[in-house]
């Protein structure tokens, strides 16, 4: 198993920035890949990003491309989202979550993710 545990989010005004991480302890990391969802009150848990084990290949939802940017960092432990240029739409509860069957490659579907951190609020003022 794995462990996940967010951290960074917070309030923000719009069109500033914050930077997730995403601590896993447990099995090695790099043995994941690994997700980043998030879901606004009253909606339902959505794709942001994702990155394969290796980091190669990166995935994003249409809503923020070009404005996250998700890394990892095999050494430590640790994933991460930056997310620049924010939006009031962008608050939501950011959690990640780790993912072993996915080959080489990412995964955008929540059921395809075995393992998920307690989640971390960001809110964005407007």
């Amino acid at each position: 198993q794995v462990q996940l545990v967010e951290s960074g989010g917070g309030l923000v005004q719009a069109v500033g920035s914050l930077r997730l991480s995403c601590a896993a302890s447990g099995r090695t990391f790099s043995s994941y890949a690994m997700g980043w969802f998030r879901q606004a009150p009253g909606k339902e848990r959505e794709f942001v990003a994702a990155i394969s084990r290796r980091g190669g290949t990166n995935n994003y939802a249409d809503s923020v491309k070009g404005r996250f940017t998700i890394s990892r960092d095999n050494a430590k432990n640790t994933a991460y989202l930056q997310m620049n240029g924010l939006k009031p739409e962008d608050t939501a509860v950011y959690y990640c979550a780790a993912a072993s069957q996915t080959g080489w490659g990412t995964a955008r579907g929540a059921d395809e993710y075995e393992y998920w951190g307690q989640g971390t609020q960001v809110t964005v003022s407007s």
